[in-house]
């Protein structure tokens, strides 16, 4: 995700200098924008991954009353 970021900003600052065009820098920005929503989803599994991993050892949360 950062290297997309990293490619989004120089593009944008290019984009900026009058460089490259605006289609450069919505394609780079829609790329940025799929990495961000593939590694909240691989955060998400982690996290799925983490709770079933206590429940599957015996843990648990138990509800406070």
């Amino acid at each position: 995700m950062r290297a997309a970021q990293l490619s989004y900003d120089i593009t944008v600052n290019q984009y900026k200098a009058g460089i490259v065009n605006f289609l450069q820098v919505a394609v780079l920005q829609a790329a940025l924008l799929n990495a961000q929503t593939t590694a909240l989803a691989i955060r998400g599994r982690r996290m799925v991954a983490s709770v079933l991993l206590v429940k599957a050892l015996g843990g648990g949360w138990e509800e406070k009353k």
